[in-house]
């Protein structure tokens, strides 16, 4: 039976160049897979204060974003594969490895894609409480994973197009913040605010900056999983990933800076305060068009990140290590049967009792990400005549030191959470069972895709 009688092919095959995402929609999605705007970084103000965050803001983009960019830029141009991340690892080191790769991600999302559709449920219920009071909010966050999923089940070009809105629509409130703060800072007290920016905080803690600050400039990967579905992938990815760097610093630093210059203390900003900032500065109108923005930071965020996670069991389905179902498509290419398997184990997920701890997310996305920087090293040695359309500046030493920024910054982030919990367990060592788990998820995926072709394979009675 060929791929075709059985309905599986591989995405994008086929598919003319206008259904699929160009440079601009690219930008929009990796921006939502990394950032959806400012809000989630009032707490780094809360442990570091304004000048310390803003530093912070600085340089571990430097440290951190750029090399994870470039090592992005360059696979995704040389490998410009369905599946992403997990097809770099499989092919430097090995099936094992790239199975641990894909396990790590999608470990991680439980984790955190429950979070993106509660997050649109809190500003809702800022805007209007009884519509998220008791099961309603259940209700709305239920109502979000199941229009993402529809939104995914059109394409990747139609989510790209969305995220560029979601992200003219987000941002048009802090253009206005900004304007506003930076007027009143610099031209009506310029000394009190630049003292402000220099005043410390009651707690501070410069590991739990330095944590959300990773956390919220991380995910530069997460775009490479669509990679049959961009156009001119060796061309446009390296673009984007630098592209999107630099949007994701800008729309963190300039509002944080703003509400810094125009006074607004430290000790006020705490999650969801940006709305309070926006009224003190301007007026209740802009509160709501910043709380009407918190909402869609959640679902714009969801949306973004389904598309990538979904193509990861249908790349593992693909090799024979998920069952065959996972595999099928539609005729625009979606994987639709993996849209909607993880859309569910999402919304199973919306009703744990656990929250999202940064270093769970660290401890998993961390290993999965210095696994895709030891596969550029190994590639660059075990194939150097691979075409890369777009390569790390500086040789092979250069793409060696690339991911020395990032191990630093994650060892350093692990240490900083070694008192955290999760229930009876620290954090760290819940994280590293998750983690662990990998190797027997493998050998159970082993054993039963023995009794199984690949998906697709023309043997298949």
């Amino acid at each position: 039976m060929s791929q075709a009688q059985s309905g599986i092919r591989s995405i994008g095959e086929g598919a003319p160049s206008r259904a699929r995402m160009r440079l601009l929609p690219l930008i929009g999605v990796t921006y939502f897979m990394v950032s959806g705007g400012p809000y989630g970084l009032e707490d780094i103000i809360g442990y570091a204060g304004y000048g310390r965050a803003l530093l912070l803001l600085l340089v571990i983009p430097v440290i951190w974003s750029l090399p994870t960019s470039l090592m992005v830029g360059e696979l995704a141009s040389a490998l410009p594969e369905e599946g992403g991340y997990y097809c770099w690892v499989r092919r430097a080191l090995g099936g094992f490895w790239g199975f641990q790769e894909a396990w790590l991600s999608l470990a991680a999302s439980i984790f955190d894609m429950a979070i993106y559709p509660v997050t649109f449920v809190l500003y809702l219920g800022r805007v209007a409480p009884s519509w998220t009071a008791g099961y309603r909010g259940t209700l709305w966050a239920l109502a979000v994973v199941l229009a993402c999923a529809a939104w995914n089940l059109r394409g990747a070009k139609a989510v790209g197009e969305g995220s560029v809105g979601m992200f003219a629509v987000l941002l048009a409130p802090f253009v206005v913040l900004v304007g506003a703060g930076l007027w009143k800072g610099l031209i009506g007290h310029a000394g009190h605010a630049m003292a402000l920016l220099r005043a410390p905080v009651a707690a501070p803690s410069l590991a739990g900056a330095v944590s959300v600050t990773l956390w919220n400039y991380m995910g530069w990967d997460n775009a490479s999983t669509v990679a049959q579905e961009v156009d001119q992938p060796q061309r446009n990815y390296p673009r984007a990933m630098l592209i999107s760097a630099a949007l994701v610093a800008l729309t963190y630093i300039l509002p944080l800076a703003a509400v810094g210059l125009a006074g607004v203390p430290a000790d006020q900003l705490s999650t969801g305060a940006w709305a309070d900032a926006a009224r003190t500065l301007v007026g209740p109108w802009l509160a709501f068009a910043v709380v009407l923005g918190g909402t869609l930071n959640g679902a714009g965020m969801f949306n973004a990140l389904m598309l990538s996670y979904a193509r990861v069991p249908y790349a593992l389905a693909k090799d024979g290590l998920l069952p065959r179902f996972l595999a099928r498509t539609r005729a625009n290419g979606v994987p639709w049967a993996s849209v909607l398997v993880c859309a569910v184990a999402w919304a199973l997920a919306l009703r744990l009792s656990f929250e999202r701890l940064i270093s769970i997310d660290l401890v998993l996305y961390g290993a999965s990400l210095l696994l895709e920087f030891v596969a550029l090293v190994v590639l660059r040695l075990r194939e150097p005549a691979l075409p890369r359309p777009f390569r790390v500046p500086g040789g092979t030493a250069a793409a060696i030191a690339a991911g020395v920024g990032p191990a630093l910054l994650i060892g350093f982030a692990l240490y900083a959470a070694r008192d955290e919990r999760v229930g009876p367990l620290p954090a760290l060592a819940f994280a590293a069972l998750v983690a662990t788990a990998g190797p027997l998820a493998y050998l159970l995926a082993r054993v039963s895709g023995s009794r199984r072709p690949p998906a697709g394979d023309p043997s298949r009675p």
